[in-house]
């Protein structure tokens, strides 16, 4: 019982530092922004959808659907 409870607290507080993630992932993209890549204009409007995307569902509380959104999002930036 004791291993089942360590393997819980372990696993929530796993959770907690990823969702926590989030923020520094959108300050990445941010930055990244800030220095005007050279991509294409689709790919810029596609990249802020998912960055706000990624805002919303972080807000909410969907933070492996946030994280999703934006690694898409960093991929296409090239991060």
């Amino acid at each position: 019982m004791r291993k089942i409870l360590t393997l819980t607290a372990l696993a929530l507080f796993a959770a907690g530092a990823w969702a926590h993630n989030c923020p520094n992932e959108m300050k990445a993209i941010d930055a990244k922004l800030a220095t005007k890549p050279n991509v294409p204009r689709d790919t810029l409007d596609k990249v802020a959808k998912l960055r706000k995307e990624g805002e919303t569902m972080h807000s909410a509380g969907k933070h492996a659907e946030s994280m999703k959104a934006l690694g898409e999002a960093k991929k296409l930036l090239g991060i």
